[in-house]
């Protein structure tokens, strides 16, 4: 059951600063030429919706609370109706990595984990 009645709102697409972010962190992962071809398929790809919950499952990560500063900034960014950016996430060997877009998909799973996330997938 959802935490608040705030309601989420969302850009159409990712900001164009957060592909630069997600080649960043992909290319600790697979190296700089890897990373920037797949930073270029996440910039192609169309915006579907995933369930914060199974987004969660499927990366395998821990949840961050509220204590940290940047799951915080995005909690009063959804509870002052500012809308977020979609994630993007990158499928691999059993477990799906968010390139970019962890923090905002925390600070959603802890008003509603069940919230549909927009975000872009490859």
């Amino acid at each position: 059951m959802p935490k608040s009645v705030a309601k989420i709102v969302w850009l159409d697409a990712p900001e164009d600063h957060n592909y630069p972010a997600a080649v960043d962190y992909l290319s600790l992962l697979h190296g700089p030429d890897h990373a920037a071809e797949l930073g270029a398929r996440l910039r192609a790809a169309e915006v579907v919706v995933h369930k914060a919950k199974d987004i969660f499952r499927a990366s395998g990560l821990s949840l961050l609370g509220v204590s940290n500063s940047h799951v915080a900034k995005d909690q009063r960014k959804i509870d002052k109706g500012i809308a977020l950016s979609p994630i993007l996430l990158v499928r691999g060997d059993g477990r799906l990595v968010i390139a970019d877009g962890y923090h905002r998909l925390c600070a959603v799973y802890s008003f509603d984990e069940d919230a549909g996330i927009p975000c872009k997938i490859v």
